[in-house]
Formats: C-alpha cells, structure tokens, sequence
C-alpha cells in the first residue's frame, strides 16, 4: 500500500501535534512499513482509510495508542553510556549526602523496556549498600508514552544477552536466573523491582501530573526526534519536576547550548538546575 503526499502529511501532522515527533520526509518509509501491520490488523485497504478512522471520534478513543506504540522507537541498554552512572554514583549522590540528603528520588522519563530504570535501581542499591551509615533510601519513576513497553517493563523479565552490559557483581546480586522453561532468561530482583513505580506520560502534556519534585532526572536519546521549539519546551517543563541543585541527565547527542533553560553545564550532558 502506498502512503500518499496527502496522507504523509496528514500523519506527521498530527504526530507532531500530539507526540512532539518531527516526521521529515526521509521517514516517510519508515512510518509507512510500521503503520502498514496496523492496516492489516484492522482490515483497512488504504493509508487514506486509516486516516479516516484515526481522526474519527472512535479511533480517537482506540487507535491513538496503538499508532504511537507503532511509530516510536525503543531502543535501550543496560547501563547505557556508563558515564552517566558513574557520575551519578561519584559525583551527585555524594554531594547528596553531604548536603544531608538522604532519600533520592530519581526519574527515568523515556524509560522504554526498562532497562535504565532498572540501572538506576542498581546504582542506587549500591551506593545505599556501601555507605557507612546505613539510612539512605531511594525511589524511582519511570515513565514513557508507549504502553506497549511499559508493560515489557513491569514484567522486569530479559534474556540473558539483553543484560549483558551488566558487572557480574551486580548480575549475582539484583539479578535472579530462569529456571526451566525461562532457562536463558533473568528477572530483576524483587527487592529493586518494588523501587520502580511506572507510568504512561505524553511529554506534550501541558501537566505532568508529578506529584513531588524529582532530585535526578535521566530523559536521554529523546529530544532528538522533536525540533528545537519542542526541545526546549520539554525542557523547561521537565525543569518545573527538577528541584533547585537536581540534576538532569541528557543523551550523548543532545545539548541544552542556546535554550533558555534554567539549568547549567556540570559535566557532558550532565546538567544541574539552577536555583
């Protein structure tokens, strides 16, 4: 099936509007191959009869969400770009503790499958496990617009090559083995698992519904699809759930220079909110 010039753009359209995701031209491929499965799935015959339905009051109601599971991309690892936890677990949380805090809540907004979510679980874990005086305690919200991977997530079960990246250490402490017919496979442990509350959030949301203000906030590798006005508006909004001294952790290719953002520099792609 052919995706029209009419109905291209009247899809990126409304995935901008309402996903914040940039759809040039170039990914007129792409959205036409992950939309095509929804076609079939629905027993439409054409792109333009899909449009139909998705701005339809029903689809509004029951296509919405299915859509944005289609066209977003999900890709994540365990202790993705390692730096990132190696300056939280130095840097950040000792000046925590210095400053008498000792209770970390942490967001991973754009948490996909789970796994940094997880890692943050584990950093955390340790950190708590190696202080000399016991008492510190952690929290963690993770949060992302597909429903589809926040249920993977929920489920904290991977294969054994998904958690590769993992230290041995870590594996035989926060990890536990399938046995049998989940042979092959690992599930965070319980105790981690319980530290980890999850939610659907559409970063164009004007409210976020986040109940405190966060102290460290990871949301990396999920600007680069939305354009530079969107950038910073997700920003300043994030900001609002980042308390004064928190820090926000971006992706490797993502970049605060030129936005007007309350926020300053400390490492690369690490950035503490200004009072």
């Amino acid at each position: 099936m052919e995706l029209s010039d009419a109905d291209f753009k009247r899809l990126s359209a409304f995935l901008q509007e309402r996903l914040g995701i940039k759809l040039p031209e170039a990914k007129r491929t792409m959205l036409s191959g992950r939309l095509s499965k929804r076609l079939r799935l629905l027993g439409l015959a054409s792109f333009a009869a899909y449009c139909d339905f998705v701005f339809s009051p029903e689809g509004q109601q029951s296509e919405l969400i299915p859509m944005m599971d289609a066209v977003t991309t999900n890709k994540t690892d365990f202790f993705r770009e390692p730096a990132h936890f190696d300056y939280l677990a130095n840097r950040v949380l000792p000046g925590f503790i210095a400053k008498g805090k000792r209770h970390c809540r942490a967001w991973s907004a754009g948490c996909s499958t789970g796994e940094e979510p997880y890692t943050l679980a584990m950093v955390l874990s340790e950190f708590a496990r190696l202080q000399p005086e016991p008492g510190f305690s952690f929290e963690i919200t993770a949060t992302d617009i597909s429903s589809k991977v926040l249920e993977h997530a929920k489920q904290a079960i991977y294969s054994e090559d998904r958690v590769l990246p993992v230290p041995p250490e870590l594996k035989r402490r926060y990890l536990l083995k399938g046995m049998g017919v989940n042979q092959g496979m690992v599930r965070i442990a319980p105790e981690q698992r319980a530290k980890v509350r999850f939610g659907r959030l559409n970063f164009m949301q004007p409210d976020f519904r986040m109940p405190v203000r966060q102290q460290v906030v990871f949301c990396r590798n999920v600007l680069i699809y939305f354009d530079k006005n969107t950038q910073e508006a997700v920003i300043n909004r994030l900001c609002q759930y980042l308390e004064p001294g928190g820090y926000l952790f971006l992706g490797h290719s993502e970049s605060i220079m030129g936005y007007q953002v309350p926020l300053v520099q400390e490492a690369p792609t690490v950035h503490r909110r200004l009072p």
